[in-house]
């Protein structure tokens, strides 16, 4: 039970869980932040394209509803739009964010680009290369 103990504590305080933590806060937050756009910013237009009627309360009446008891059967498509919209909103997003930090982590791992600090493994691996490229080189000239 110790051991366990102990590597539960090392999972969380060696940042495992407390990335995933931020994650989820950043990610519960960036939500509201996509719904707020697409329901108030997004969809009014939207809604003024369908005849003034809110896209959420659209739908298709398979069977009407009376006062005897009979419940209206319909297809909620209007909803389904806006949750579309919102998938589109948040999966652009997040491609353009990844985008824009690959563009950085690609940057820092060039060993040739001097304007960002490269990572030790990364300059290790090209001083490696080179090597390998030398050694090639005498080689060549060897056996010729």
């Amino acid at each position: 039970m110790k051991k366990f103990i102990e590597e539960f504590k090392n999972f969380a305080v060696k940042g495992n869980m407390i990335d995933m933590a931020i994650g989820i806060i950043v990610g519960t937050a960036f939500n509201k932040v996509v719904n707020t756009l697409v329901k108030k910013i997004i969809m009014p237009p939207l809604s003024l394209l369908s005849e003034g009627v809110t896209l959420t309360n659209r739908k298709i009446v398979l069977r009407e509803g009376n006062t005897n008891g009979i419940e209206e059967v319909a297809i909620w498509y209007g909803e389904l739009i806006e949750v579309l919209v919102d998938f589109g909103i948040i999966s652009l997003t997040i491609f353009v964010v990844l985008k824009f930090i690959n563009h950085f982590k690609d940057k820092a791992e060039n060993p040739e680009d001097k304007t960002v600090a490269t990572p030790k493994d990364i300059e290790l691996l090209s001083k490696m290369e080179q090597l390998l490229k030398r050694q090639n080189e005498i080689l060549e000239k060897n056996n010729k």
